[in-house]
């Protein structure tokens, strides 16, 4: 599953957001909102009883043979009338009986199924169902599991076939989603009734973890697997999308019509997947097999732009696992109100509205966290739905791996540089994440729920231990492995110690060490690097670990003396250790994991002039970024510091000379002198939107009228992030100006262009603007509701107005509740905080009725506040 924009994976939750918010609070400072501390959740208690429950994989008494189902929908009460033939067979002991799940359902009737021969194995017609006998079978059902007795004692060589009639009320289902998935309902009605008409009418099921069987009755665990057929009575003007092929499609007397879709290779009851709606659907191919994109109408122009490169993907993983994309189809939707950021259906991809851009979107998707989706997914259908985890203690066998596949692009499509930053990213945000929630082993026999395996460490720290992995093996052997664990465990459930045999059966070494340090323990090492060039002809390294847990890691040292640069593979294995290299000269630098893949926190003890030789010579970008970020704390002090600042303005990647951009400290004269002619090159030319508007916001903060044609020709960018970024430069400029500016601008007022058309008018302080927020607020989905919350309440503590201030402080709370994230709740209450204290000072300085208004105002937005941290404590 890809993370909520961002993985997705993607897209962790409230790492994602954090990012999210910092850029929309960045023109916010004029009402004097603080960015909000984080709440410090930790681990959580080791006393937890959850805690001492060993999560064992999911003992095997029957297994799922063959799966047939056929569904109507009851838009009024948000229903799901089916019927369900389950074929299924003893795994190894005989039985009589048999438990499916099925959560919250009204179980219409149970019976066996009578047939002659095993053709109900594969794919019964309904000429064979209605002529085949029926017995009823005795059950018990308490709303979660159906328990039936067998008509008799099956062997594992016999196979039988139960029916089940049933209406599906996942609205009533008792049932709790997490942090990852925000719900767990399984089917989802978006606008049934059509009452809302800026919201399409869809249908759409979410599986994972367990809430297919919300949906229909089945053993929902992710090691059963079993082939499909899903029949959907639609109305006829609707397009619908399931797993498998598209084998016929029956046209109904009652304007309806009956599509049926076909898996003939066995997948798991998470992975089943259901849509229904009126969507363009954009075709395209891969190797003969059909590639569809599924968007609504108003999209259709772009979703090659969105999707384009997806038959790229296929044959770029396909080549290096060595093994076929090898399902029969390939299709991507996106769908409204989505619970996650995408979720890996098998041929059937669910995305989140988040990925449905322009063209113009697109351009400022410079982090291509929507290509990380994309290939994050798709990656999956190898790694998640070809051979799926075995329980959820062994997430990683899905997630560590797609999250993966997004460097393994990146580096391909995008270059080293773009996949190195990407996996920078992740790194922090599994190492802020540990900080914050706490650390824990990569496989987890021991959690709370099985919600909480979905998280950094499962992501975006399982993503950086198979980089490690694949260093240190080589890139032969390490795909080599990977095609041989594919094929050997092609259509089954797997676990760690399969992916660590055929690493092992290639690479011919014991790799217990590294599995029992990464996947069986947690934390990762924090360093202490010293040097000593005392010695004549001699280097001398000294690496210390810090804490009690002593690790074992391969670490590549390149050593640059005398004008040459030499490898040299070492072991860390103590607390302390020395390394002693032989060196014609005193290094310029000794570039400590050179290759950069190691999840490690470092002291390096060294002087800045290695870093300015580190960003002239050594070629990874953590390199540079590291070189960069040293020499931009100096740049004021130091010359060559301030040199090398300079220089990375013009790094050969975009990601690089944003930095650098960012950081520079235009109020010293030397650096505004030598950066000015560049920033504004860079403000008008770069090939890139984010080092354009970085520019620009540099130019901004001097104030400086010579600028304002550069800013008016800004407006006319193809990028909203450049526009909106202009937009507030003119605004320090001329905030009437730019207010008129951004009136006329409202119309096509998409992605960044929006908070920065909204800072404008929270500086302007207009409470006639107050509707352009509610309507933004109104309009926006998923994470980009609570982006427009924040802008809401950035216009609502500028202005007097109470009853304009309550109602707004209503809708925003109502926004929050819906969410219902700890993170967000505690960022938002953050927000509410200081917006009542300027509330209470500006009503110190005034009288009578506006002192009485403001004090109503501020009790107001601290009852909020009250209610969102009462909501959060009940979570």
């Amino acid at each position: 599953m890809g993370r909520a924009y961002f993985c997705l994976k993607q897209q962790f939750m409230h790492l994602q957001l954090k990012n999210t918010f910092s850029i929309l609070l960045a023109g916010f400072a004029v009402i004097g909102l603080c960015a909000p501390v984080l709440a410090q959740s930790g681990e959580q208690s080791k006393e937890d009883p959850a805690l001492q429950i060993y999560r064992s994989s999911p003992t095997k008494i029957n297994n799922l043979v063959h799966t047939k189902l056929d569904v109507r929908f009851d838009y009024a009460k948000r229903q799901l009338n089916g019927k369900a033939w389950i074929t299924l067979q003893p795994h190894f002991y005989p039985t009589d009986s048999l438990t499916l799940d099925a959560k919250g359902m009204d179980i219409k009737q149970v019976s066996l199924v009578q047939t002659s021969g095993a053709a109900v194995l594969k794919f019964p017609s309904e000429a064979m169902l209605k002529t085949a006998k029926t017995s009823p079978l005795k059950y018990e059902y308490d709303g979660k599991e159906l328990r039936l007795k067998l008509n008799k004692t099956y062997k594992s060589s016999e196979s039988y076939t139960v029916f089940v009639e049933y209406t599906a009320k996942p609205d009533e289902a008792e049932v709790k989603g997490s942090a990852a998935i925000t719900d767990a309902k399984g089917l989802y009605f978006i606008n049934p009734d059509g009452k809302d008409p800026k919201k399409p009418i869809q249908i759409w099921t979410q599986g994972e973890t367990e809430s297919s069987s919300v949906w229909f009755p089945t053993i929902d665990k992710t090691n059963q697997k079993t082939t499909s057929e899903i029949s959907m009575t639609v109305d006829k003007k609707y397009v619908s999308l399931s797993n498998g092929k598209l084998v016929s499609q029956k046209p109904n007397a009652d304007g309806t019509r009956t599509d049926t879709w076909r898996m003939e290779l066995p997948h798991a009851p998470y992975l089943f997947m259901m849509a229904v709606g009126d969507f363009a659907v954009i075709k395209d191919q891969w190797r003969g097999k059909e590639v569809n994109y599924y968007v609504e109408k108003e999209y259709a122009p772009h979703a090659k732009a969105i999707f384009g490169n997806t038959p790229e993907m296929m044959t770029f993983y396909s080549k290096i696992l060595g093994y076929d994309y090898p399902w029969v189809k390939y299709s991507q939707i996106i769908v409204r109100d989505y619970v996650s950021g995408a979720m890996e259906n098998t041929t059937a991809t669910i995305h989140g509205d988040f990925l449905q851009k322009t063209d113009r979107e697109l351009l400022d998707d410079d982090d291509r966290q929507g290509e990380a989706v994309i290939a994050h997914e798709l990656f999956h259908h190898w790694f998640g739905d070809l051979a799926t985890c075995e329980s959820w203690s062994n997430l990683t066998m899905n997630e560590s791996f797609a999250d993966y596949s997004e460097y393994l692009w990146f580096e391909h499509k995008f270059g080293k540089d773009a996949a190195d930053e990407h996996a920078y990213s992740a790194m922090n945000n599994y190492m802020e994440s540990a900080e914050y929630q706490g650390d824990h082993h990569l496989v987890r026999f021991h959690y709370h729920d099985k919600e909480n395996m979905f998280d950094a460490i499962t992501y975006q720290k399982g993503g950086r231990i198979l980089n490690m992995l694949r260093n240190y093996v080589g890139d032969e052997a390490f795909f080599k492995a990977l095609n041989l664990y594919l094929k050997q465990n092609a259509f089954k459930s797997t676990e760690a110690h399969q992916l660590r045999l055929a690493m092992e059966e290639v690479t011919g070494q014991d790799m217990n060490w590294f599995f029992n340090q990464w996947y069986f323990g947690e934390g990762y090492p924090t360093l202490d690097i010293n040097y000593d060039y005392s010695q004549s002809g001699t280097a001398k390294v000294i690496i210390s670990q810090k804490g009690d847990k002593v690790w074992d890691l391969p670490i590549a040292i390149d050593v640059y003396a005398g004008g040459k640069k030499e490898r040299h593979n070492v072991r860390v294995t103590e607390k302390e250790n020395t390394f002693s290299f032989p060196v014609s000269a005193k290094p310029d630098f000794i570039n400590i994991d050179a290759d950069k893949v190691l999840i490690v926190k470092k002291t390096d003890r060294r002087d800045l002039g290695t870093y300015v030789f580190q960003y002239k010579n050594a070629p990874n970008y953590l390199d540079r970024r590291e070189a960069i970020e040293a020499c931009l704390k100096q740049q004021t002090s130091n010359p060559a510091a301030r040199a090398t600042v300079i220089a990375a303005l013009k790094d050969k990647y975009e990601g690089l000379r944003s930095l650098a951009i960012g950081g520079l400290k235009l109020d010293n004269n030397d650096i505004k002198t030598a950066a000015l002619p560049i920033l504004t090159d860079l403000a008008k030319s770069d090939a890139h939107s984010q080092v354009r508007a970085a520019a620009i916001k540099q130019l901004g903060r001097l104030k400086d009228v010579q600028y304002t044609s550069l800013f008016e020709g800004a407006l006319k960018d193809r990028s909203y992030l450049v526009e909106g970024t202009a937009l507030n430069a003119l605004a320090e400029l001329d905030i009437k100006k730019a207010y008129q500016l951004a009136k006329s601008m409202e119309k096509d007022a998409r992605g960044l262009l929006g908070s920065g058309i909204a800072s404008v008018y929270a500086k302007n302080g207009d409470v006639s603007d107050v509707p352009f927020f509610a309507q933004k607020l109104e309009e926006s989905t998923g994470q980009d509701k609570i982006g427009a919350a924040i802008m809401y309440l950035n216009i609502l503590g500028s202005v007097d107005d109470t009853q304009i201030v309550t109602k707004g402080i209503d809708e925003v709370v109502a926004v929050v509740e819906n969410f219902n994230n700890s993170w967000v709740n505690n960022y938002i209450i953050n927000l509410l905080t200081p917006m009542a204290k300027k509330k209470q000072e500006k009503a110190a300085t005034a009288s009578g009725d506006a002192k009485a208004a403001l004090n109503k105002q501020a009790a107001y937005i601290q009852q909020a506040a009250q209610k969102i941290k009462e909501n959060t404590k009940e979570e």
